[in-house]
């Protein structure tokens, strides 16, 4: 399967932002998203993003973060 892609801008994560992401994962098992400059300070904010996209997602998501990158994967069973 393809990987997605998004970026997290100054706007910062939005509802709008979530719903594109979810739509994101009809057709795609995972989803990089680029931190850019202009939405972070240190690398503490890009964990703080990935906190709050897996509580807005739900329990079948996990996230790694490669420097100011977060890789989404989706699973079928609920994550640990």
């Amino acid at each position: 399967m393809p990987i997605g892609t998004l970026q997290i801008g100054k706007q910062k994560v939005t509802p709008n932002f979530i719903e594109t992401l979810k739509k994101q994962f009809e057709n795609k098992q995972t989803v990089k998203i680029s931190v850019l400059r202009s939405a972070r300070e240190s690398k503490e904010d890009v964990k703080k993003y990935s906190e709050e996209i897996l509580e807005e997602l739900g329990g079948h998501y996990t996230a790694r973060i490669i420097g100011f990158t977060i890789v989404l994967k989706k699973w079928r069973k609920k994550a640990r």
